[in-house]
């Protein structure tokens, strides 16, 4: 007989499959029952226990389940000869050391960025890449995901792994109109996100030990995912015409990651001499320019420059575009122009990632640029971005005056200001002094190879397009006042100490205070 708790023996009626299987484990644990015993068949504990036989036979099931019972047709169930157990909540240690990494899975735990904490409570938070729900053509898009689903085929497949041939053709045309691309449908691959097609890129073309020429400042989620191949970086100057294309001769790279249209993060536009300059260096050592098109699509005080896949000679440009600036960063749709040589084998890396990019995503953003819509919402968006940036503009003179000074205004969704009389130490007091106000800022040092920036003042990465215009006039209005904590906490006085900052033309100048 199985002797149940008394609690348990009083209420039997309402035993259920869980109770049962908790009590003969804790007697078998206890070893009420010895190893090798023979225990009731699931129909006479049924009706010991005045329940189910269904309900006798799941708990049995469960026990055999994680090893404690075994079971066999025709024979009552017995307790296992060999039993491993833990409590709950308990870890199991094996003898030996613990397991390892591969080389990859090291690289990433010693160099993985740390992922910035979201806080709802912020009055304004001025963190890059956000974009505002309020832009988004919520109507437009719920219509093409709806015609997407209601018109899915009869047979449900996977799609091709370059991404959706009506999708990569409407894409073909806009980029045409949009940045005086020429591509064929076929060098087109739809990716989820840039992040995506930048990971291609770092493993079909790098090996451990090859060198990679980067922007110093650079974006680092490129940086990491071409160190993760175990490539070494080979950070390179920029100046306000972009990359020094003319340092490049000795640094023996295999590949170049550039940001030409807005360099990330100070916001230089690559002049044609280096585009010229940096197209003829490839050519030359037979390297790969993967140029990473972020936010072209926002310019304000300047003339549309075309990308270096526009240009002649640029047969060895990978071009990376997304969506995430224009439409939302949650969809996670982007897109890379390849050269024809390099079609096979993308197409083989992206089936084995993970198949394809959704398909009713990629039928809904096809309806868009198909019917304008897309490009109608990108002028609308580029307005309305226009507007956050003047804001963003006059509140930082009127609140700071000369105090800063402004780099990259020029295009893109974000600005850096430089903040002449505080140090690079006095950021982490900035910050948390802001954050206590309730306005999220992030310094620029993480962009960099070398983050002591000693020959730099305090610089801050300042995105503006999820804010709307009242909370871009709170938000600096309360950064003044944790400015002026900040300051007073530290020595009383501006510092003193010579300090490289930037104006809004991206020209280096001298201040000793402000």
């Amino acid at each position: 007989m199985v002797q149940l708790p008394p609690r348990k023996q009083n209420s039997s009626s309402g035993l259920g499959a869980r109770g049962i299987y908790e009590d003969l484990r804790e007697q078998i644990v206890a070893e009420v029952y010895g190893r090798g015993d023979v225990l009731p068949s699931a129909r006479a504990l049924a009706v010991e226990l005045g329940v189910s036989r269904t309900t006798v036979t799941s708990a049995y099931e469960q026990l055999a389940a994680e090893g404690f019972v075994v079971i066999r047709h025709g024979a009552r169930p017995r307790v296992a000869i060999k039993i491993v157990h833990s409590e709950p909540g308990e870890v199991l240690h094996t003898a030996g050391e613990p397991h390892s990494l591969s080389a990859f899975g090291e690289r990433l735990r010693s160099r993985a960025i740390p992922m910035r904490a979201q806080s709802e409570k912020l009055v304004a938070d001025f963190r890059y890449g956000d974009m505002s729900a309020f832009d988004f053509p919520t109507l437009a898009w719920r219509k093409a995901m709806n015609d997407a689903a209601l018109g899915r085929p009869p047979k449900l497949s996977y799609g091709d792994p370059c991404g959706l041939i009506r999708l990569r053709t409407a894409l073909q045309g806009y980029l045409w109109r949009a940045r005086s691309i020429r591509c064929e449908v076929g060098e087109i691959v739809i990716v989820n996100g840039s992040q995506q097609g930048l990971d291609l890129c770092a493993r079909l073309l790098l090996d451990e030990g090859d060198g990679f020429a980067i922007e110093e400042p650079c974006y680092p989620m490129a940086r990491s995912v071409f160190e993760m191949t175990g490539a070494i970086a080979a950070p390179v100057e920029v100046d306000a015409e972009g990359i020094r294309a003319d340092l490049l001769a000795d640094v023996g790279a295999r590949l170049a990651y550039v940001t030409p249209s807005h360099q990330f993060p100070l916001g230089s536009v690559m002049s044609m001499g280096r585009r010229q300059q940096l197209l003829r260096w490839a050519q030359e050592k037979r390297a790969y320019i993967v140029e990473d098109d972020y936010d072209s699509e926002y310019r304000f005080d300047m003339n549309p420059i075309p990308p270096l896949r526009a240009l002649g000679g640029a047969s060895n440009v990978i071009y990376i575009g997304t969506v995430s600036k224009t439409l939302s960063p949650l969809l996670r749709i982007g897109y890379v122009v390849i050269p024809r040589e390099l079609q096979e084998v993308f197409a083989h890396a992206k089936r084995l990632t993970d198949r394809h990019a959704p398909i009713l995503e990629q039928e809904a953003l096809a309806t868009l640029v198909e019917s304008g819509v897309y490009e109608s919402h990108v002028r609308k968006a580029r307005r309305q971005n226009a507007r956050r940036r003047a804001a963003l503009l006059d509140a930082l003179h009127a609140e700071f005056g000369d105090v800063v000074r402004v780099e990259g205004a020029q295009a893109g969704l974000h600005v850096v200001v430089w903040f002449g009389d505080m140090p690079p130490s006095m950021a982490t007091s900035f910050i948390d002094k802001a954050a206590s106000l309730g306005v999220g800022i992030y310094p620029i040092s993480p962009h960099y190879f070398d983050q002591t920036l000693d020959r730099r003042c305090l610089g801050l990465v300042m995105g503006y397009a999820s804010l709307t215009e009242s909370q871009i006039h709170r938000g600096l209005k309360l950064l003044r006042r944790a400015y002026e904590d900040a300051i007073s906490c530290g020595d009383g006085r501006p510092a003193q100490k010579p300090c490289l900052i930037a104006d809004r033309l991206g020209t280096p100048k001298v201040v000793t205070s402000l």
